[in-house]
């Protein structure tokens, strides 16, 4: 067989979309809500809105589309937590909506849910010894 090359090192980061309208539920969502970290757009971006985050190496780029179209996508991110059942109970605090896990994925116990923009979010916990919640 022939060697592979691996060129593909690492995922930077990920694109996400909000209309204009969402924009500031959108914000307050990723840095209050799901509390990630606020960096520092390029000077030659900034006037576009949105903003970007980080978690861990990765960058969460939020941007503004005049048409984004996301409350049907199955497209997602998906972020890992500790405790599912915790993290359930802070977003219900702030009014988000859990979407219940209909395919069960051994190892993992999920739900998801939606931003403010309409992006589908994965939540998954790693459970390797329990059922799908």
């Amino acid at each position: 067989m022939e060697e592979i090359e691996v060129w593909l090192d690492a995922i930077e980061h990920i694109q996400i979309t909000s209309s204009p309208e969402a924009e500031n539920a959108m914000l307050f969502f990723y840095s209050q809500v799901l509390g990630l970290t606020e960096i520092t757009k390029p000077e030659a971006l900034k006037a576009n809105g949105g903003a970007w985050y980080v978690l861990g190496d990765i960058q969460i780029h939020v941007g503004i589309e005049k048409q984004a179209n996301n409350q049907i996508s199955r497209r997602h991110i998906c972020f890992r937590v500790y405790s599912l059942e915790a993290f359930a109970k802070h977003l219900q605090a702030h009014g988000v909506e859990i979407i219940s896990d209909r395919q069960f994925i051994g190892g993992y116990n999920r739900f998801f849910i939606r931003d403010p923009g309409g992006n589908r979010i994965e939540i998954a916990e790693f459970a390797p010894d329990k059922t799908n919640s």
